[in-house]
């Protein structure tokens, strides 16, 4: 029986490189030894399961990015029982060595519908931004920072992050919907691969961390451990002036 750190995580040689990768090994789960740590950590036992499908799920607006079917054999009194399970897993890979990543990004008016988010709260997040233009005597002719909000305007922001956080992060890592993630899978691929994946209720415990919203020096805002941030791309770009979502997805390895 393996112990403990090797059920959490692995470090190999080789590796893969997408989640159509992932979703093979899971396929091929008798002969993959990641996969059958990944379905071990997910509470099945081994000996139970009759047979693995994974598939890729990626880029239709979902957080799940990896579906995987599992049935197994439930020995009941009357008879054997087969019962089928779908599992739902956000796949993190980082092949540098410190990893940054998007979780995502969304013109401020999606999450005032989605998070109820007050006109005030709005309007400060779209200057931020960029949608709406900066004030006089601003830094930047683009979009403003934080330390160049009125004090009322800060805090009004900060309340209303603190008290959604939770909500917020959830939304943001799990998803919502059918097809919400139910776990996180990281894959570091850097001098060899080492892997972990945990539920997406650690993965959104972590990045909340200590409940607390901090603006930073350089303007930007920090919400528990996701940084919020302005979207780039000024020369015409679609997406410029979004609010982005970015977090490390490596600072999950820290888990104990």
């Amino acid at each position: 029986m393996s112990n403990k750190s090797e059920i959490a995580s692995r470090t190999a040689k080789g590796g893969f490189d997408n989640e159509k990768e992932v979703s093979e090994k899971f396929t091929n789960w008798r002969n993959d030894k990641d996969a059958q740590q990944w379905l071990k950590i997910m509470m099945y036992d081994l000996k139970d399961i009759i047979s693995v499908d994974g598939i890729e799920f990626g880029s239709r607006g979902y957080k799940a990015d990896v579906l995987v079917t599992v049935i197994v054999k439930i020995k009941r009194q009357s008879g054997n029982k087969e019962i089928t399970s779908l599992e739902k897993i956000q796949v993190k890979l980082v092949s540098n060595k410190t990893g940054s990543n998007q979780i995502e990004r969304k013109y401020v008016d999606r999450y005032k519908d989605l998070w109820h988010m007050p006109d005030n709260v709005a309007n400060t997040l779209k200057h931020f931004c960029g949608e709406l233009p900066p004030r006089e005597n601003c830094s930047d002719s683009r979009r403003m920072y934080m330390n160049e909000f009125t004090h009322s305007e800060r805090e009004s922001l900060r309340h209303f992050l603190e008290s959604n956080m939770v909500m917020i992060i959830s939304d943001i890592i799990r998803g919502r919907g059918r097809f919400a993630a139910e776990w996180m899978l990281v894959v570091h691929k850097h001098q060899g691969y080492r892997w972990k994946l945990v539920s997406i209720n650690e993965a959104i415990n972590h990045y909340v961390g200590d409940h607390k919203v901090e603006y930073t020096h350089q303007g930007g805002i920090r919400l528990g451990g996701v940084t919020m941030q302005r979207k780039g791309g000024d020369n015409g770009e679609k997406t410029a002036n979004q609010l982005q979502f970015k977090a490390n997805p490596l600072s999950i390895f820290d888990l104990p």
